[in-house]
């Protein structure tokens, strides 16, 4: 069938058997062409085709709330809710997004770029539902990863205290990005083998193949009343948090997923249905992957698996640049130890790990357990570098200020992806984690221009007794290595010496780069400055920058909330100093998806608007 076609998921409840495994085999052909131009999260979706066409067959959306923990495996979901046609603008600027999105389409219901809501958002819609006295159905899919959080515990022990019909639908992939670590992931492998699942196959299905699956009515039927009474045990967690437990289930078998989905609608309060997927399942390369290559993608060649777009020679990501620093200086410092939330490969700390294993810690998707496992570590002589993504530090706020900050504790804090990140758009831009660690007392807070600026505040982090925090963007720099510098604490440096000038432009990062290059090129009378730490900033240099008695821009492609330039007007007017300050940044608004360099226009933050606005405004 062409999918472009399909406008809603009622048509599915017209198919045969057949149809729907044919449907699926479409779907993933689809995928894999569609994202190999877009680039996307692949392997996640890969996954579950089957299953999320067994629960659109079953269930009712959008009137049945089905929404994914994450979110970002709602591509299948897409395509079924009438989007395959707008698929070739997929994560892209003005496109569709890469998650679900309630201003797409109505049968987006929840909304998420961070793991592990679904279950508190579950628990709500129920609530909503009893008290309005409305039947709809609540089916969360969350994967045994996003399972790990303990925002998800906190919501399976009010789940099993309600008592609320809810249908949890645990995606078990035995991955999250990469594999998953802890005892719960132990837990869950043994409950694939457990004698519940043998029970679910012959009981239920010698019961429900005798049935007509349009008409099964678990209230009127002994035999399937007893096969799931059979199939639901006291599963180690899920039984301690009074949850019945259904499973595990043949997560590509839409046939048993179409059975096991129709018990669950039948059954009163909250119930767990443990379904097995293969992440990448139908495409050789993401099957394959055990590190999370395949989890997001760039564009890629379909036949042989390789990227579009490769690193150029010379240059390294700005990930690799910062762990092979830590690791570097952790040859001759054995205290120097790593950590990271679930995200070994994105944060290119599998050298670290493989070199280390015994000073390598992954935490699992759980960012304020990491924070004060690292704060532990400071506190008791250790010197933990924690690498972590600017939007998922957001959810280890409390811990950065309570155990870290507070104790005033050596932890370096690696800030991954800060900044404008592109096609993942609103969820996951890094772009206020200025605004929100600036307050905090003892905290050091700085950004590189470039590589040997990045290796060297790594250096002096680790000459020092603070809370320090490094940030870095998405993308890649080039790879310079020299011999290591301390850098004052505090301290910013011009980098041009104009002979006459006319403007004083404060910056930071590596877009400083692209900015002197312009201003040599054009010999532009226009000092540059690096201001390389945010906390403290070097009152000196701004006393010099008041002296001069010229516009002073800063330009900065994060928050203006609570950003930079807040600090700079802050310093002025507490010190009576008068300043002509222009701040150029993001306003009050989320920022959607797209090409970083569309959004800078969008924002008015490119370079070319950048010098427009200086030059036009001084001639």
């Amino acid at each position: 069938m062409d999918l472009k076609e399909i406008e809603n998921p009622d048509f599915l409840h017209t198919l045969s058997l057949n149809e729907l495994n044919d449907l699926a085999q479409e779907i993933r052909t689809f995928l894999i062409e569609n994202i190999s131009h877009t680039g996307g999260h692949l392997a996640s979706n890969l996954g579950v085709v089957e299953l999320t066409i067994a629960l659109h067959y079953v269930f009712y959306s959008p009137e049945d709330k089905i929404f994914f923990d994450v979110g970002h495996q709602s591509y299948v979901h897409k395509i079924l809710t009438g989007r395959a046609k707008e698929f070739s603008t997929l994560r892209q600027y003005h496109g569709i997004s890469g998650f679900q999105n309630r201003k797409e389409s109505e049968h987006d219901v929840w909304e998420a770029g961070h793991s592990s809501t679904s279950l508190s958002a579950a628990l709500g819609f129920a609530v909503s539902r009893d008290l309005n006295g409305e039947t709809y159905d609540i089916v969360p899919v969350i994967g045994d990863g996003a399972l790990s959080s303990g925002l998800s515990f906190e919501a399976l022990n009010q789940i099993g205290s309600e008592k609320r019909k809810i249908i949890i639908v645990l995606n078990d992939n035995n991955m999250s990005i990469s594999r998953n670590v802890g005892a719960l992931s132990k837990s869950i492998t043994k409950l694939r083998a457990a004698k519940s699942y043998n029970s679910f196959k012959t009981n239920t299905k010698s019961a429900l193949t005798h049935s007509n699956i349009g008409t099964l009515m678990y209230s009127g039927l002994k035999s399937v009343k007893d096969a799931l009474k059979e199939s639901i045990v006291d599963t180690g967690l899920f039984g301690v948090l009074n949850l019945e437990y259904l499973g595990p289930v043949d997560g590509h078998n839409i046939h048993d997923l179409i059975r096991v989905f129709r018990v669950a609608q039948s059954h009163e309060g909250p119930i767990v249905i443990h379904v097995i997927t293969q992440k990448g399942r139908g495409y050789g390369p993401c099957e394959k992957d055990r590190d999370g290559l395949w989890h997001g993608v760039g564009p890629f060649n379909i036949a042989t698996g390789k990227p579009l777009k490769g690193i150029p020679q010379g240059f390294a990501t700005w990930s690799e640049i910062i762990s092979s620093t830590v690791e570097e200086l952790a040859r001759d410092n054995e205290k120097i130890v790593a950590l990271t939330p679930a995200m070994i490969q994105g944060s290119a700390l599998q050298s670290f790990f493989a070199k280390y294993p015994e000073r390598s810690f992954d935490c699992g998707i759980a960012e304020e357990h990491a924070a004060v496992f690292a704060a532990a570590m400071a506190n008791a002589g250790l010197r933990p570098f924690l690498s972590i993504y600017s939007s998922f530090l957001q959810r280890a706020y409390d811990q950065v200020n309570h155990d870290i900050c507070r104790m005033d504790l050596p932890v370096l804090l690696g800030i991954d992806r800060a900044g404008l990140v592109g096609e993942d758009g609103d969820t996951h831009h890094g772009v206020f984690d200025i605004g929100f660690l600036k307050p905090l007392p003892n905290l050091i807070i700085s950004q590189p221009r470039n590589a040997q600026e990045a290796r060297n505040l790594i250096y002096t982090s680790y000459l020092q007794e603070h809370p320090f925090a490094i940030r870095y963007p998405r993308g890649t720099i080039e790879n310079i290595k020299e011999l290591f510098e301390k850098i004052e604490i505090g301290s910013w440096n011009y980098l041009n010496s104009p002979n006459i000038i006319d403007v004083v432009l404060v910056s930071y990062g590596p877009e400083l780069n692209r900015i002197l290059d312009k201003v040599n090129t054009n010999n532009l009378n226009i000092l540059v400055v690096n201001a390389r730490f945010f906390k403290p900033i070097d009152t000196s240099v701004l006393d010099h920058i008041a002296s001069l008695n010229v516009p002073v821009y800063v330009y900065e492609t994060d928050m203006l909330e609570g950003g930079l330039s807040t600090s700079i007007c802050e310093y002025y007017m507490d010190h009576h100093l008068s300043v002509d300050i222009r701040r150029m940044g993001i306003g009050d608004h989320y920022v959607a998806q797209g090409a970083e360099n569309l959004l800078k226009k969008e924002q008015g933050l490119d370079i070319n608007t950048l010098f427009e606005v200086m030059l036009e405004k001084n001639d």
